[in-house]
C-alpha cells in the first residue's frame, strides 16, 4: 500500500511544472469603457467649472447646452443650415480625397516628379490658409463654392503628403518579386502598391477629415452671410453661449459620424491589405 502511494507521488509532475490556475485578476477596463469614463470626467469638469468659475455670458454648462440642443433641433432654419454645412463638408472631403490620392500617386511613384514637385507641395502646405481666404472670395464669391474650395485646400495636402510618405515605405522586395514574376505596371499598382497603401490612405483621410471641417467652418464664419456662420455670429453677439455650444455640438457629432464611417471603411479595406 505504501509502495502504491509512493509510486503515485513519484508520477506527479513537479510543482514548478504544474500549470497554475491564473488568479482572478481585477477586471481591467476595456478601451471603450475607459473612453466613456474620460468623457464623463470632462463633462463633469466642464459642468463644475462653468457653474462655479465661469461667466454665464461667455460659457454655459453642459446641462444648459443639452436643453438648448433640444430646442435647436426643433428650429427648421438651424437644421437646414447644418444640413447645408454637412453637404459642403462631404463634397469638399470627397473631392480632396480623390485629388489627393491621384496627385499623391502621380508624384510619389515617379522619381522625377517627386523631386520636382514635392518641395513645392510642402511650401504651399506651409502657407496659412486663412491669410488667403479673400482670394477665394474673389474667385468663387460668397456662396457654397468658396466653402467647398476652402475645405479642399485645408485637407488635400494631408492626403498628398501622407501618400507620398507611404509610397517611400513600401517594401522594395515586394516590387522586385512582382516584376520578376512578369507583372506589368498596372498589375504592380493594383496587386502590390495599392494594398500596401491602404493604411496610409486612411490615415490621410483621417487627417483630411479634420482639415476639411476646419476649412468649411472658417469659411462659414468669415464669408457666409447665412447658414451656420450667421447663426454662430448671432448666438455669439447676443451672448447666448448655450445655443452656440449646442450648434458646435451638432457639428462635432456630424464629424464623429463621418470619422466612424471612415473607420468602418478602413476595417473593410484592411482585409485587402492583409
Amino acid at each position: 500500500m505504501s509502495m502504491n502511494v509512493d509510486s503515485s507521488r513519484s508520477l506527479r509532475p513537479p510543482r514548478s511544472l504544474v500549470k497554475r490556475r491564473p488568479r482572478r485578476e481585477e477586471r481591467r477596463l476595456s478601451p471603450g469603457m475607459a473612453r466613456i469614463l474620460v468623457i464623463l470626467a470632462m463633462v463633469a469638469a466642464w459642468e463644475i467649472g462653468a457653474r462655479f468659475f465661469g461667466d454665464p455670458l461667455f460659457v454655459a454648462p453642459p446641462s444648459q447646452v443639452a436643453v438648448a440642443l433640444v430646442g435647436l433641433l426643433g428650429v427648421k432654419g438651424v437644421m437646414i443650415a447644418v444640413g447645408m454645412a454637412l453637404l459642403e463638408l462631404v463634397v469638399a472631403f470627397a473631392v480632396a480625397v480623390v485629388l489627393g490620392v491621384a496627385i499623391g500617386l502621380a508624384v510619389g511613384l515617379n522619381r522625377f516628379w517627386r523631386g520636382a514637385l514635392y518641395p513645392i507641395i510642402v511650401t504651399i502646405y506651409a502657407v496659412p490658409q486663412s491669410t488667403i481666404l479673400p482670394l477665394f472670395v474673389l474667385l468663387f464669391g460668397i456662396g457654397a463654392a468658396t466653402k467647398i474650395a476652402f475645405g479642399i485646400t485645408h485637407s488635400v495636402f494631408a492626403v498628398i503628403l501622407t501618400l507620398i510618405a507611404g509610397i517611400q515605405n513600401i517594401d522594395p522586395t515586394l516590387l522586385k518579386c512582382a516584376r520578376a514574376m512578369g507583372a506589368n505596371r498596372r498589375q504592380v499598382l493594383v496587386s502590390v502598391i495599392l494594398p500596401s497603401l491602404v493604411p496610409t490612405i486612411f490615415t490621410g483621410m483621417r487627417l483630411a477629415m479634420a482639415g476639411v471641417l476646419l476649412g468649411v467652418l472658417l469659411a462659414e464664419l468669415y464669408v457666409s452671410s447665412a447658414g451656420v456662420g450667421l447663426y454662430t455670429q448671432t448666438f455669439a453677439n447676443s451672448m447666448q453661449p448655450a445655443k452656440l455650444f449646442a450648434l458646435v455640438t451638432l457639428l462635432a457629432a456630424a464629424a464623429v459620424i463621418l470619422n466612424e464611417l471612415c473607420r468602418m471603411a478602413e476595417a473593410r479595406f484592411t482585409r485587402w491589405h492583409s
